[in-house]
């Protein structure tokens, strides 16, 4: 019973950080796709643990912060938000790079597993009114 109310809290608190982020749309105009493809590695003999594509729509959330895959990890995960937004303002399109998980298990070290990732971003026309909004908002 304890682990479906721990599950609940946990939906419940990534469902309030995807309403806090927004959606693409709003929070980046110019922005009409996103594609992360990621693969996932752990410290272990078979050292590749999933690989992962991510399409992100103009009304998805903008939450870019995937979780860890190592069971009982807690606080750890690959935040990508600040690679996105960078990416958003210098108007790049392809970038690529690797994060580690600094999360916490008791038996397994404190860089447990990593990420390797090439994020796409296309950007589409904006309309004029897309201009003026986003200039109110920057002023």
């Amino acid at each position: 019973m304890a682990n479906r109310y721990n599950y609940a809290l946990k939906m419940e608190l990534k469902k309030q950080n995807n309403v806090a982020a927004g959606l693409v749309s709003d929070r980046f105009p110019t922005v009409s796709g996103i594609v992360i493809h990621m693969t996932y590695y752990r410290d272990a003999p078979k050292p590749v643990l999933m690989v992962r594509t991510v399409n992100v729509y103009p009304t998805s959330y903008a939450y870019f912060k995937m979780d860890c895959m190592i069971k009982g990890c807690s606080a750890g995960g690959f935040d990508l938000t600040s690679v996105i937004d960078d990416m958003v303002k210098t108007h790049k399109k392809v970038k690529k790079g690797a994060l580690i998980c600094h999360g916490e298990i008791d038996t397994v070290a404190s860089e447990h597993a990593h990420i390797e990732y090439e994020t796409v971003i296309e950007y589409g026309k904006i309309s004029k009114k897309t201009v003026a909004v986003v200039i109110k908002k920057d002023a």
